[in-house]
């Protein structure tokens, strides 16, 4: 009897231990938390795709290894709740592309206080609200930039004079791509933008505003020998406007970002879309790839203890049909 008590007590400390190891193992394992934007645009659809993507490659690159969380919200309350969900689950590191800056700030320097490690993608927070954060973004100017220059330089080849142009939305970035776009534009004296000067309409980033613009523009203009739109979803309405037109004086048509529509459209030689400037949803995934060398140790995390952001700029590539298909994803939703 005395040697089965002291055979069950041996059984329950092995059994203890072993939970209290599970336990801790359980605890060990970084959690990385990822917190993005419901699609409003074919851009964000961009953004959800791409984030869930490295999360199902990363599982298995590192399985056991991590645990990854993925949540998408429709609007910037619905983000601030997940993450307090995530906080809740015990993250250790947050991905976000916040759904609106201001909203979200309080949010993530909360998380930031508490020993999260953050990586702010794309929107991040005003020098005033600053703190010690990875920032992750594409290149502005550079879409502005690498557009004028590819669309100044095709038509001065192509004896084209006249263009229209759209902007984005009454916002800083949308300025820079702008004030860029026009510096080159007018590098090339003999190109008139019809509209006067740097002047451009806001197409709101829309498929269907582009539409209504574009189809104003035919209405005003006799002859338009080229578009830029800055969005390759806006590009997307201007081309239809195009087409239900009629016109065959419209000689190229640029957007701008990056999807899959406009890629296809120069892989097939497509008679107006020509080229694109990237402003890639991707940016989420090599966020989360920039998490993970954090997590491994291969990158610093010294950005923590920071009282500024540290900031990554992804540079804007101009992509024509002699590197297209090292940007083509057709399983990608933009």
């Amino acid at each position: 009897m005395k040697k089965l008590v002291i055979s069950l007590l041996c059984l329950t400390l092995v059994a203890n231990f072993a939970f209290a190891q599970g336990q801790e193992e359980s605890k060990s394992i970084p959690k990385i938390g990822i917190a993005v934007p419901s699609p409003d645009h074919g851009w964000t659809g961009g953004i959800g795709w791409w984030a869930d993507k490295a999360v199902e490659e990363l599982k298995v690159q590192y399985a056991g290894k991590y645990e990854f969380k993925v949540l998408h919200a429709d609007g910037y309350a619905k983000q601030i709740s997940d993450i307090e969900d995530l906080s809740v689950w015990g993250m250790d590191y947050l991905v976000i592309l916040p759904h609106d800056s201001a909203p979200l700030y309080p949010s993530v320097k909360a998380a930031h206080d508490e020993g999260i490690e953050c990586i702010v993608v794309d929107r991040g927070f005003s020098d005033a609200q600053d703190f010690g954060y990875l920032y992750v973004a594409g290149d502005n100017p550079g879409l502005g930039r690498e557009s004028g220059k590819y669309l100044s330089k095709y038509m001065m080849q192509n004896s084209l004079k006249n263009y229209v142009v759209m902007g984005g939305m009454p916002i800083p970035i949308d300025e820079q791509r702008m004030t860029a776009f026009f510096t080159e534009m007018e590098k090339v004296p003999s190109l008139v933008n019809l509209q006067g000067g740097r002047s451009y309409e806001y197409s709101n980033w829309s498929t269907q505003k582009g539409l209504e613009i574009m189809e104003n523009f035919l209405q005003m203009f006799p002859e338009i020998d080229a578009v830029f739109c800055q969005d390759d979803d806006v590009l997307t309405g201007v081309l239809q406007a195009i087409k239900e037109s009629g016109r065959n004086d419209i000689k190229i048509a640029m957007g701008g970002a990056g999807s899959k529509v406009a890629y296809k459209k120069i892989m097939d030689d497509n008679s107006i879309v020509k080229a694109t400037a990237t402003y890639p949803p991707k940016m989420i995934y090599d966020a989360i790839l920039l998490c993970l060398d954090v997590a491994e140790g291969k990158r610093s995390n010294a950005f923590n203890t920071a009282t500024k952001k540290e900031t990554i700029i992804l540079p804007s590539v101009l992509v024509d049909k002699n590197n297209v298909k090292d940007f083509y994803e057709p399983a990608s939703v933009f």
